[in-house]
């Protein structure tokens, strides 16, 4: 019998997916499941980006591109990051990878055995594995329930160690919602010059926000060398199986990132390519709906929790999820487990974010509203009754 490595089996896999792919094996069952477990939009991508792609194929656009990016995708993408970000970049600053390629391969070029990584804790499944298939070490900063989940730059300061190699920043966050104020990323800037850190900022959810202002930490002058900044489309403009996102940072960072994905995935669908560049430079009012109707949801699931028992939930800032706390005896995996099997409604164990996420279950909102009615209804039942 082959056996994998050692470095997969030190890695659980992705709470997220195993939820998901759990509940569409219970749906082909017939069972009538309300999912609040996947982080996807229920839109349909824009016409105008479908129509893009369309075009492309059309015209016989289906071959390798550069492995990059092709231009246009690329001039677009720094456009985006200039205006938007503030960001004092060129094409030759962008690479166009998925954003989750991206993530996994800043942490391939940058860590090396025994290097260790200040991530925020609780925080996305992936960015614990991708450290430890590096043979790094993730040293966990607590996020506070009652201080909105800020990552508080006072605690990142204490974690830092001579092997601290990167610090790894997410905003608006998945699982919490929180938007970093710019004041905590301009400390957390100042800690990684101090340190000779890098920064992984993941900001896929950028564009999601109900209150606050977004900042990109690569804005702040002299970050943009030590920071990987990595986006996409997924969430935005309701793009997820497009897998198109994109990483900005250095000439020299992105030459080191290009180098793994030569010899990786080569480089990113051709006429995806294509929507892509449509997503960025065409109409852009389907943003301003979609995130209308997630401040709608969001706000009618927070009603509704209210009326759930032994559960209370921030009022999350950005992207489209909530991580209420809960008050019972159960680990977070099994009364995920329980709520699936008795009330038929998934969510995602908060102790699949990390340790400080114990205690907690993450609810994606990024569905109709009637699922979120007819969810949290049995959500309060089965509290009720636990």
């Amino acid at each position: 019998m082959v056996s994998v490595s050692d470095r997969v089996q030190k890695i659980p896999a992705s709470g997220t997916i195993a939820i998901g792919n759990l509940v569409s094996e219970l749906k082909a069952q017939g069972i009538d499941i309300v999912s609040f477990s996947m982080g996807e939009p229920d839109f349909t991508t824009p016409a105008n980006i479908v129509d893009a792609a369309k075009s492309a194929l059309d015209s016989g656009f289906t071959h390798y591109t550069p492995s990059t990016g092709i231009p246009e995708l690329k001039e677009a993408i720094a456009k985006t990051a200039r205006a938007r970000n503030g960001m004092n970049v060129s094409s030759m600053n962008v690479l166009v990878t998925p954003c989750k390629h991206a993530i996994f391969m800043t942490a391939l070029a940058f860590l090396n055995p025994g290097d260790e990584v200040i991530l925020p804790d609780p925080g996305w499944v992936t960015y614990e594995a991708d450290i430890k298939l590096c043979g790094a070490k993730p040293v966990y900063v607590p996020l506070e329930y009652d201080d909105g989940f800020i990552l508080d730059p006072r605690r990142v300061e204490e974690a830092v160690t001579p092997k601290t190699k990167m610090i790894i920043l997410n905003t608006p966050a998945n699982p919490t919602g929180c938007v970093m104020p710019e004041k905590q990323v301009r400390e957390i800037a100042e800690i990684a010059e101090k340190h000779d850190l890098i920064v992984l900022a993941d900001e896929i959810y950028e564009q999601i926000i109900y209150s606050g202002k977004h900042f990109s930490i690569a804005s702040v002058p002299g970050m943009l060398d030590r920071t990987v900044t990595v986006s996409g489309l997924s969430k935005t403009y309701a793009m997820t199986g497009w897998r198109v996102g994109w990483a900005v940072s250095s000439v020299n960072n992105i030459t080191a990132l290009n180098k793994l994905q030569s010899h990786s995935i080569s480089c990113c669908v051709s006429f995806a390519q294509k929507g892509a560049v449509e997503a960025l430079d065409g109409d852009q009012s389907s943003i301003r709906k979609m995130t209308d109707e997630f401040r709608t949801r969001r706000d009618l699931a927070l009603d509704l929790l209210e009326e759930v028992p032994r559960v209370e939930c921030q009022k999350p800032e950005g992207a489209f999820y909530l991580f209420p706390r809960y008050d019972a005896d159960i680990h977070s995996v099994d009364l995920a487990k329980k709520m699936l099997k008795d009330a038929h409604v998934a969510v995602t164990p908060g102790a699949a974010f990390g340790p400080h996420g114990e205690g907690f279950f993450r609810i994606s909102y990024a569905t109709g509203e009637d699922q979120i009615r007819e969810g949290i209804s049995r959500m309060k039942k089965f509290m009720s009754e636990l």
